[in-house]
């Protein structure tokens, strides 16, 4: 039995993969397997072109539908952009935000992401705002600064308040993809860290926010991570792709 106050979440971002004969085919394994029928939250998140198609499906279910990335601004000319009002309208109810993708690959910086989250927020969306250090900078010890320095830039544009309706998601950039995984104490220390940072702002908020691992989460080793006290789930992303793999780590989240 999970005894922790906060709800566990499992947010699976399917990232650029997947037909929609593949996503129809991914979502109906999980609902069949009942991927959400335990006391987790399950989010999925696949890519914008199936939003649509994967919010009919999982109508009725148990299974909530969330996005990968949102514009900071409101509609208008912003072209190949996608609006938070966008999102809501299609049923969505989550949205990633500062995925270390989005950083290193787009240039997407603490002000910009700090914009997204507020856009997200202003259309009932919840933000899950990544945050997380390179290999380099892990090795180099300034895990705690990089870790708290996206973190403030939220903080200080959207105010503590904010995270009442907001989930934050620790993914350290060298465990993402690589098969290397944080081991539960590291990825507890920097969950600490972030429930203590936040605690400095409002200790009722610190303690009910969702913070999440993210970073080659299997089956295997979801129990073990999902068991530090300052976790509460994960943001999964190859494992999402396997309704076998992904239903079991739900199922690790339970507690």
């Amino acid at each position: 039995m999970n005894l922790k106050l906060r709800r566990p979440l499992v947010a699976g971002n399917w990232k650029m993969h997947g037909n929609r004969a593949e996503a129809e085919r991914l979502v109906g394994a999980l609902i069949a397997r009942g991927a959400a029928a335990g006391t987790a939250e399950v989010v999925l998140c696949p890519p914008f072109v199936h939003l649509a198609d994967v919010g009919r499906q999982l109508a009725g279910s148990r299974i909530t539908l969330g996005a990968q990335d949102v514009c900071a601004e409101e509609p208008g000319a912003h072209t190949g952009e996608i609006a938070a009002s966008m999102l809501a309208d299609l049923g969505c109810r989550y949205v990633i935000v500062g995925h270390s993708e989005r950083r290193a690959l787009y240039g997407e910086g603490d002000a910009l992401v700090a914009r997204k989250f507020q856009a997200a927020q202003r259309h009932g969306l919840v933000p899950v705002l990544c945050v997380g250090e390179t290999l380099a900078e892990r090795e180099r010890g300034a895990t705690r600064e990089v870790v708290l320095r996206q973190l403030d830039a939220v903080l200080s544009n959207a105010g503590a308040d904010a995270f009442a309706a907001a989930v934050v998601a620790y993914e350290p950039v060298w465990a993402i993809g690589t098969g290397r995984t944080a081991t539960p104490g590291q990825a507890q220390e920097v969950h600490a860290l972030i429930r203590v940072r936040m605690a400095e702002k409002d200790a009722r908020i610190a303690a009910s926010l969702r913070v999440l691992y993210g970073g080659s989460v299997k089956a295997d080793n979801a129990g073990l991570l999902f068991a530090m006290p300052d976790v509460d789930g994960g943001l999964i992303g190859g494992a999402s792709l396997k309704a076998e793999e992904f239903t079991a780590i739900c199922r690790a989240a339970e507690g």
